[in-house]
């Protein structure tokens, strides 16, 4: 399993722009999906292909990551089909600005009331409602930014507790975020594929190189016992949710993961840096 999430991470297509844009892809990532709770707490509300997040508490609930435009009726439904109000939900988090990520976050402020907290590299491009340098890249409803958070800095709404990690390169304000739950040290990690991303002479994000080897090895320092991902395919969803179902409560319990899906992507970063060195276009 491992071995094949690796290959995806590298490989597949929910890391390439220009096919990622198709109606086709749009439709497969936007299937619906049943809502389930994966540990403690921490529900998935996303759809078959890109990933949401719940977390719930008595003082009101935050949700990570709106996916495509048309993915925001589908993580409403999913959040009121687990039986929790929409209006319950406080805050929204976002793990870097894509149309893939983005998409629905001004729908789901709407109809959640919630605030929408950002990292100031990022905040540019989701109040434009566009990748900013990213030709290749869809445009997504633009959003207000109602507060701009720092590397390191807490995010508590009751009892729930999540640390930014700032982890760029994707983009210049990709998030990941960190929380204790049940006792387990979880990881909502931002892509650290490159994706498209002009890694050489990048006149939009000239630290584009430098800010991924940066989040590599800041990665590499993080211990987390459940790693989740924004493609549902880059940690294997499907067959964790499988396990789940049959009885095993500690299915994305992994504390190897982090470690290894770094390595593919420092591998295939730096596969890709090489190229663009060469002279070549981005891939």
């Amino acid at each position: 399993m491992r071995h094949l999430i690796a290959i995806l991470l590298a490989l597949s297509t929910p890391f390439a722009p220009a096919f990622a844009q198709s109606a086709e892809t749009r439709i497969g990532w936007n299937r619906p999906s049943q809502p389930f709770r994966i540990w403690g707490n921490l529900y998935y509300v996303g759809t078959a292909g890109l990933s949401s997040y719940l977390l719930t508490g008595p003082a009101g609930h935050v949700l990570i990551d709106g996916g495509l435009p048309e993915s925001a009726p589908l993580i409403a439904a999913n959040i009121r089909r687990l039986g929790f109000r929409l209006r319950d939900v406080r805050i929204i988090l976002i793990n870097h600005a894509h149309f893939d990520h983005s998409g629905g976050l001004a729908e789901l402020k709407r109809l959640t009331g919630a605030k929408l907290y950002a990292s100031a590299g990022d905040r540019p491009d989701l109040e434009a409602g566009r990748t900013i340098g990213r030709g290749d890249l869809a445009d997504f409803p633009a959003v207000r930014v109602d507060r701009v958070i720092r590397d390191g800095e807490k995010v508590t709404l009751g009892p729930i507790a999540l640390t930014a990690m700032l982890t760029p390169g994707h983009t210049k304000g990709a998030t990941s975020w960190l929380a204790t739950i049940g006792g387990k040290r979880v990881i909502f990690a931002s892509s650290i594929s490159v994706a498209g991303q002009r890694l050489v002479g990048n006149p939009d994000y000239p630290r584009a190189a430098a800010d991924f080897e940066t989040t590599f090895a800041k990665l590499r320092a993080t211990r987390a016992d459940i790693f989740l991902n924004y493609h549902a395919d880059g940690f294997g969803l499907e067959a964790k949710r499988a396990a789940l179902k049959a009885g095993k409560p500690g299915a994305f319990v992994d504390p190897g993961e982090l470690r290894w899906v770094v390595d593919a992507a420092q591998k295939s970063f730096a596969k890709e840096l090489a190229s663009q060195r060469a002279g070549n276009p981005p891939g």
